[in-house]
Protein backbone atom coordinates (compact mmCIF):
# COMPACT_ATOMS: atom_id res chain seq x y z
CA UNK A 1 0.00 0.00 0.00
CA UNK A 2 1.11 3.63 -0.32
CA UNK A 3 0.87 4.64 3.30
CA UNK A 4 -2.67 5.99 2.90
CA UNK A 5 -5.37 4.93 5.27
CA UNK A 6 -7.84 2.45 3.74
CA UNK A 7 -10.50 5.16 3.56
CA UNK A 8 -8.23 7.62 1.74
CA UNK A 9 -7.06 4.86 -0.61
CA UNK A 10 -10.71 4.04 -1.42
CA UNK A 11 -11.52 7.73 -2.01
CA UNK A 12 -8.52 8.12 -4.32
CA UNK A 13 -9.53 5.00 -6.28
CA UNK A 14 -13.08 6.28 -6.59
CA UNK A 15 -11.86 9.72 -7.75
CA UNK A 16 -9.69 8.15 -10.46
CA UNK A 17 -12.58 5.96 -11.62
CA UNK A 18 -14.92 8.95 -11.81
CA UNK A 19 -12.32 10.97 -13.71
CA UNK A 20 -11.74 8.19 -16.26
CA UNK A 21 -15.41 7.34 -16.89
CA UNK A 22 -15.99 10.07 -19.53
CA UNK A 23 -13.03 8.71 -21.50
CA UNK A 24 -14.95 5.49 -22.11
CA UNK A 25 -17.34 7.39 -24.37
CA UNK A 26 -14.59 8.98 -26.46
CA UNK A 27 -13.92 5.84 -28.48
CA UNK A 28 -17.60 5.23 -29.22
CA UNK A 29 -18.89 6.33 -32.61
CA UNK A 30 -21.62 8.93 -32.56
CA UNK A 31 -25.02 7.66 -33.64
CA UNK A 32 -25.80 8.48 -37.26
CA UNK A 33 -28.99 10.50 -37.39
CA UNK A 34 -28.35 11.94 -40.84
CA UNK A 35 -30.99 9.72 -42.48
CA UNK A 36 -33.56 10.68 -39.84
CA UNK A 37 -32.76 14.37 -40.23
CA UNK A 38 -33.07 14.12 -44.01
CA UNK A 39 -36.42 12.30 -43.73
CA UNK A 40 -37.76 14.92 -41.33
CA UNK A 41 -36.61 17.71 -43.64
CA UNK A 42 -38.14 15.98 -46.67
CA UNK A 43 -41.46 15.49 -44.85
CA UNK A 44 -41.54 19.14 -43.80
CA UNK A 45 -40.85 20.32 -47.32
CA UNK A 46 -43.55 18.04 -48.75
CA UNK A 47 -46.06 19.44 -46.27
CA UNK A 48 -45.09 23.08 -46.91
CA UNK A 49 -45.38 22.63 -50.67
CA UNK A 50 -48.80 20.99 -50.38
CA UNK A 51 -47.65 17.63 -51.77
CA UNK A 52 -48.98 15.86 -48.67
CA UNK A 53 -51.90 16.34 -46.32
CA UNK A 54 -51.24 17.33 -42.72
CA UNK A 55 -51.01 14.51 -40.21
CA UNK A 56 -54.05 15.86 -38.35
CA UNK A 57 -56.20 15.25 -41.44
CA UNK A 58 -54.87 11.72 -41.85
CA UNK A 59 -55.55 10.93 -38.19
CA UNK A 60 -59.11 12.28 -38.46
CA UNK A 61 -59.69 10.24 -41.62
CA UNK A 62 -58.37 7.05 -40.01
CA UNK A 63 -60.53 7.54 -36.93
CA UNK A 64 -63.61 8.11 -39.09
CA UNK A 65 -63.02 5.24 -41.53
CA UNK A 66 -61.50 2.64 -39.21
CA UNK A 67 -61.97 3.70 -35.61
CA UNK A 68 -59.91 2.16 -32.85
CA UNK A 69 -56.75 3.52 -31.28
CA UNK A 70 -53.76 4.68 -33.32
CA UNK A 71 -50.60 3.43 -31.62
CA UNK A 72 -47.91 4.25 -34.19
CA UNK A 73 -47.49 6.42 -37.27
CA UNK A 74 -44.67 6.38 -39.81
CA UNK A 75 -44.14 8.68 -42.77
CA UNK A 76 -42.51 6.97 -45.75
CA UNK A 77 -41.51 7.74 -49.30
CA UNK A 78 -42.19 4.56 -51.27
CA UNK A 79 -42.21 4.07 -55.04
CA UNK A 80 -42.39 7.78 -55.75
CA UNK A 81 -45.26 8.53 -53.37
CA UNK A 82 -45.52 9.62 -49.78
CA UNK A 83 -47.37 7.25 -47.47
CA UNK A 84 -48.56 7.43 -43.90
CA UNK A 85 -48.36 3.98 -42.32
CA UNK A 86 -50.50 3.62 -39.20
CA UNK A 87 -50.71 0.84 -36.66
CA UNK A 88 -54.18 0.78 -35.17
CA UNK A 89 -55.82 -1.39 -32.55
CA UNK A 90 -59.27 -1.90 -34.05
CA UNK A 91 -62.47 -1.65 -31.99
CA UNK A 92 -62.52 -5.47 -31.98
CA UNK A 93 -58.97 -5.57 -30.57
CA UNK A 94 -57.06 -6.61 -33.71
CA UNK A 95 -53.77 -4.98 -34.67
CA UNK A 96 -54.11 -3.36 -38.10
CA UNK A 97 -51.49 -1.89 -40.40
CA UNK A 98 -53.07 0.77 -42.58
CA UNK A 99 -51.31 2.58 -45.42
CA UNK A 100 -52.74 5.93 -46.50
CA UNK A 101 -51.64 7.97 -49.51
CA UNK A 102 -50.26 11.16 -47.98
CA UNK A 103 -51.23 13.28 -50.99
CA UNK A 104 -54.83 12.16 -51.47
CA UNK A 105 -55.82 10.63 -48.14
CA UNK A 106 -56.90 7.43 -49.92
CA UNK A 107 -56.56 4.23 -47.92
CA UNK A 108 -54.17 2.08 -49.94
CA UNK A 109 -54.19 -1.07 -47.83
CA UNK A 110 -55.36 -2.60 -44.56
CA UNK A 111 -53.64 -5.65 -43.12
CA UNK A 112 -54.56 -7.65 -40.08
CA UNK A 113 -58.35 -7.64 -40.37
Amino acid sequence: MTGLSPVLHWIRTLAVAVALTPMLAIGQPAPDHSDDAHEHYEAGEALKSGRVRPLEEIIALARKEIGGEIIEIEFEHDDGRYIYELEIISPSGKLLEVKIDAATGAILSREGE
